[in-house]
């Protein structure tokens, strides 16, 4: 069933989805920031403009912004969407937030008859471009009935949780174990380094062993190639790792390893890397070790 829907935020993954939606047979509106990339989701054939236009006459929102607060302003702010959405129309919110702020933005939205589901996201641009995304979703009957046809288009796995809340608590354990990840994939590289295996031979070899994660697989890659273009940056992690550790802290849970993963990426960031691909925390043992990563020129 075709649907009128809007993406907004159309950075990596958003726009991906924009063009899964698309390419499954929804009037798909995107929305963003940047000029640029609503004109380029123009050129590849869907629409944007002034949202407020054609709110009113949308079937989903799914909003891929970074954190709690542009998701709130996005939903709720000045020219906030819900207000303007129809009785039930369905808001598929997929930034990573704490499960209390789900809980508190369904809830808001309710009050005005629109379906909340809480539906983070995992699986990388790749996946998004290619509507393969995993959803760990969480929401009412009704919610995921309305969002059935855009999750259909957009993810090859839709995991539904119970109810709202329950989606954010498994990003959380997602994005512990995915940072941990990225975080020890470059330790362990740049400890073979010292020990003199090259990055390419460390990608080939441990890809096949035991000691691989899918972390490992897709973002030490980029080390090898000296490419830190973002796909994810490292700034993402000060911000999922600090909410693994807030929700950590309130139920009195000790997570040291998060917060030693967590460490790296905020040194990363003090040193001026929060804007690369999150594998640039590989730059920070690197430094530390007197060693030169592929395309660094030697120091």
């Amino acid at each position: 069933m075709s649907q009128k829907v809007a993406v907004i935020g159309l950075g990596s993954m958003g726009y991906g989805i924009a063009q899964s939606a698309l390419r499954a047979g929804h009037e798909t509106f995107g929305s963003d920031v940047k000029p640029a990339r609503c004109d380029a989701f123009v050129a590849d054939g869907g629409s944007s403009g002034d949202l407020t236009a054609v709110a009113g006459d949308l079937d989903a929102v799914i909003v891929v912004v970074l954190n709690a607060r542009q998701t709130e302003d996005v939903l709720f702010g000045d020219d906030g969407v819900v207000p303007m959405l129809k009785p039930g129309a369905v808001v598929v919110s997929c930034a990573t937030v704490p499960p209390e702020v789900a809980r508190n933005l369904a809830a808001r939205a309710a009050a005005h008859q629109v379906h909340y589901l809480d539906a983070p996201i995992s699986g990388g641009a790749g996946k998004a471009a290619s509507g393969q995304l995993t959803i760990m979703a969480a929401g009412s009957s009704e919610a995921f009935s309305a969002a059935a046809p855009v999750l259909e288009a957009i993810a090859e796995t839709v995991f539904e949780l119970g109810d709202v809340g329950a989606g954010s608590a498994m990003k959380a354990v997602n994005q512990l174990l995915a940072g941990v990840h990225i975080a020890t994939m470059a330790e362990a590289l740049t400890f073979g380094m010292t020990q003199g295996v090259p990055p390419e031979k460390f990608v080939e070899v441990i890809s096949k062993c035991a000691g691989t994660s899918w972390m490992l697989e897709n973002r030490a890659p980029h080390i090898v190639s000296g490419d830190y273009t973002p796909h994810s940056a490292v700034n993402i992690w000060l911000k999922d790792l600090g909410i693994v550790l807030d929700i950590a802290k309130g139920d009195n849970f000790s997570a040291p390893l998060t917060a030693a993963a967590l460490q790296q990426f905020v040194a990363a960031a003090g040193q001026g890397l929060g804007g690369e691909d999150d594998a640039a925390v590989a730059k920070v043992y690197a430094r530390n070790a007197g060693l030169t990563l592929p395309g660094d020129a030697a120091e």
